[in-house]
């Protein structure tokens, strides 16, 4: 895999921004990289919908990471600039965490860049993520004490 700095995927995901705004909607106000294990970058950004049917920036660049036959993701950002000009990366929500999981086992371990110079692993981001184990469970208890 090639490795690639932080500041390298935060430019990446910057140089993907592009705020605009359809029909009262605002679009790719929020801009994602990611970096797969074979060393490919793929990006993409949000689409806002007025009924919930949008997506996040993170979805966008894992269906481009997809639609090139990929699944393993090593390194993924997400950014959005303020009306002040101010860069902010942001952690993936938990929707995004759970779909980067549920995508490939191996992505528990992929690393979420959290800042400049701070990252985590899904796996540390999503707790619980295990399906949990049967119960030892004689049967259900009588309700009626």
């Amino acid at each position: 895999m090639t490795e690639l700095s932080h500041d390298a995927l935060i430019a990446h995901a910057d140089d993907l921004l592009n705020p605009h705004a359809v029909g009262g909607r605002l679009f790719g106000n929020v801009a994602s990289t990611l970096l797969t294990e074979d060393g490919n970058l793929h990006g993409g950004v949000c689409v806002d919908t007025g009924c919930g049917t949008g997506f996040c920036a993170e979805h966008a660049a894992i269906a481009a990471m997809v639609t090139a036959g990929e699944y393993r993701i090593a390194k993924i950002v997400a950014v959005w600039r303020s009306d002040e000009g101010a860069l902010h990366v942001l952690p993936p929500c938990g929707r995004c965490r759970e779909f980067i999981r549920q995508l490939d086992p191996a992505n528990i371990d992929t690393e979420v860049v959290l800042g400049r110079h701070e990252s985590a692993t899904l796996r540390e981001l999503l707790p619980f993520h295990a399906w949990p184990e049967p119960l030892d469970w004689p049967g259900r208890p009588d309700a009626r004490g």
